[in-house]
């Protein structure tokens, strides 16, 4: 079994209309106003699934600026997961994570069936947070045992679209916030692991529930990323997620079988975390 942990879909108007989308929504047009970034629907990715031997995908949403087209991909990722029970997962985003609005859509999405929240961006829908601040947000995803996935940024090397500034250390302050809840760092938490060197560094890792995915991993470290994480905070840390239709899943599958670690480890990255966290 091997569960993709990280991959996006958008409804088919959202390809055929693209320009208005990109005109709609600030966040929106910072990834996709290239041409050449690829948009894929819930049929393509069960197709790239079944063709790749994959049995299972979490797809995300994004936290794009404006509550009602966080809305409107919500409702299509809730009936795609709907469409595909077991083969796909539902994480809705929202456009803030404080205001009444946002706090009402994820408790409809939950209700609907969502397992998380996410891929939220630290450096927008968290920006200037607190213990205080969060208190409701949190208080939601604990009532309803969601999980949160959060984009992470490298703070140096090149840019690419929707990079922005999640950057480690703003991840590091923000994971002690979320207690209770099971934390996702996207592309390896922007390198947070690397500081895992620092012992309070890896015990508030260890203390949080937090997880690195393996997002996008290609097109920003070498192979060796994954016995260096291994070795700070270990496999059971680590879950394989593509970044689709950024990324083809096998080529990190690819990478991950060549790693160097071993069946154990590997079996943990492709499927037991995923499996341990998603109830599977």
């Amino acid at each position: 079994m091997i569960v993709d942990f990280h991959t996006h879909v958008l409804p088919p108007r959202a390809r055929e209309n693209r320009r208005a989308y990109v005109f709609r929504d600030t966040a929106f047009a910072e990834i996709y106003a290239p041409e050449k970034s690829r948009i894929a629907t819930a049929e393509d990715l069960v197709a790239v699934l079944d063709r790749e031997g994959i049995s299972c995908a979490v797809i995300a949403g994004y936290g794009f600026r404006t509550h009602e087209l966080c809305v409107e991909i919500n409702d299509y990722i809730l009936d795609a997961a709907a469409r595909y029970p077991g083969r796909l997962f539902a994480f809705c985003a929202v456009s803030g994570c404080c205001d009444d609005s946002s706090l009402a859509e994820i408790e409809r999405c939950a209700r609907a069936g969502a397992r998380g929240v996410g891929e939220l961006r630290p450096d927008f829908q968290l920006a200037g947070a607190t213990p205080e601040k969060l208190a409701p947000f949190v208080g939601l995803l604990r009532s309803y045992d969601l999980m949160l996935l959060l984009h992470g940024s490298e703070p140096v090397g090149h840019i690419y679209p929707g990079k922005g500034q999640a950057t480690p250390d703003r991840l590091y302050r923000l994971i002690g916030m979320f207690g209770g809840v099971a934390v996702v760092l996207a592309h390896w938490g922007g390198g947070l692991p690397f500081f895992a060197l620092m012992p309070e560094v890896k015990k508030r890792i260890l203390e949080n529930n937090v997880y690195f995915d393996t997002a996008a991993s290609p097109l920003l470290y070498r192979p060796e990323i994954y016995r260096q994480v291994r070795d700070t905070i270990g496999a059971e840390r680590i879950l394989f997620g593509s970044d689709y239709p950024v990324v083809m899943p096998s080529r990190i599958i690819k990478e991950i079988e060549g790693s160097g670690l071993d069946d154990t480890e590997r079996t943990l990255i492709l499927s037991g975390n995923a499996r341990r966290l998603l109830g599977l």
